[in-house]
């Protein structure tokens, strides 16, 4: 299987879920490249090329920190590739996470991917299924309003002011388009900085407004879907709790210095899951990961959702088998039944 992993930056990539995912397919014998999300070369004539790092067979493997220094040492040259001899492109590149100076960089990954996906070569998650949820706090609203806390998403303070007047005078504000915990807050009865904080966030566009939920002060639940159910890897579940080690913030994100605990499926958990997996399906969506306070979602994360690199520290294992064999079976489907399955349909076929 030839498979490229599409990043912000291979230079600045940390060891998380996208370098663990890469070497694990590595490690079971795949050709595998590496490429940021600025190496397409589109050519008119002879369609797109990739300037991507291929990694060698023989690379030093001892540990994956030593694994993904190798790949970004600078003694490993970029080549390019034709994008049509791949099986799949995988893209694990987060908007979200880009300098205000490379806005450009999510959108057109994206549309050379959208290209890509076109000429036969699979690509993850699906690059029309992204498209749809690319701001996906938005396409998050798109769910069973059952599952979702009460929210808001509008630049004007005066409906902010409203919706806080409405939800007992305890709200969650954050970027539309944001990750990672950034410029989250919680305005309580006191509105504290409000004006500040409306004015840092407004800078990045839209607001959404949540209400705020109690249980969020035991933390968040994380779960990763594959194939629209559970990712499932030896008999475990991949689901952590993330539970913030400073009583005083309300924020759990594993960024922010979340310590990840062990968590157990739960009715709610399982009832959130049923609803919004026939939809990832439908749209092609691979790999998800949900975020969940006892029984609402609060977040979907389908544009290079994390965590995989916390679940071992939990004593539980990094579920990188499971992921790398779905791959493999994809491709497998796809010879069998000679490329006639559409991207959408093959991206979440178990």
């Amino acid at each position: 299987m030839k498979i490229c992993f599409v990043l912000n930056n291979i230079k600045t990539e940390t060891c998380g879920t996208s370098v663990i995912i890469l070497r694990k397919a590595h490690q079971r014998g795949h050709q595998v490249y590496v490429m940021g999300v600025d190496d397409f070369i589109y050519h008119k004539n002879n369609g797109i090329y990739l300037s991507c790092k291929e990694i060698p067979e023989n690379i030093e493997d001892n540990s994956l920190k030593n694994f993904w220094k190798n790949v970004q040492d600078e003694k490993l040259k970029s080549k390019v590739i034709f994008s049509g001899d791949l099986d799949i492109l995988f893209l694990r590149n987060n908007p979200t996470e880009e300098p205000l100076h490379r806005y450009w960089a999510g959108h057109c990954g994206m549309a050379f991917a959208r290209m890509i996906q076109k000429t036969g070569v699979l690509v993850l998650n699906d690059a029309v299924g992204l498209s749809k949820a690319y701001i996906d706090k938005l396409y998050f609203e798109e769910f069973p309003a059952e599952i979702k806390p009460e929210s808001l998403i509008t630049r004007k303070k005066e409906e902010i002011l409203d919706f806080w007047k409405r939800n007992k005078q305890e709200i969650i504000l954050k970027p539309l388009e944001g990750s990672g915990g950034k410029d989250v807050y919680k305005i309580g009865k006191d509105k504290k900085n409000l004006n500040q904080i409306l004015e840092n966030i407004l800078r990045k566009g839209y607001i959404i407004a949540q209400e705020y939920l109690p249980e969020a002060k035991n933390g968040d639940i994380r779960v990763i879907v594959m194939n629209g159910k559970i990712l499932k890897q030896d008999n475990q579940l991949a689901i952590i709790r993330r539970i913030s080690k400073d009583k005083a913030e309300f924020r759990s994100n594993l960024t922010l210095g979340g310590i990840p605990k062990k968590a157990e499926l739960t009715p709610e958990i399982e009832h959130i899951v049923s609803l919004v997996g026939p939809k990832l399906i439908r749209d092609g969506l691979f790999f998800v990961g949900l975020d969940i306070v006892k029984d609402k979602l609060i977040e979907i994360n389908v544009l290079s959702p994390g965590g995989i690199d916390h679940y071992q520290k939990t004593g539980m294992t990094d579920f990188t088998d499971a992921v790398v064999k779905a791959l493999e079976r994809k491709i497998v489907y796809k010879a069998k039944n000679r490329s006639k399955i559409e991207n959408n349909v093959l991206a979440t076929m178990e």
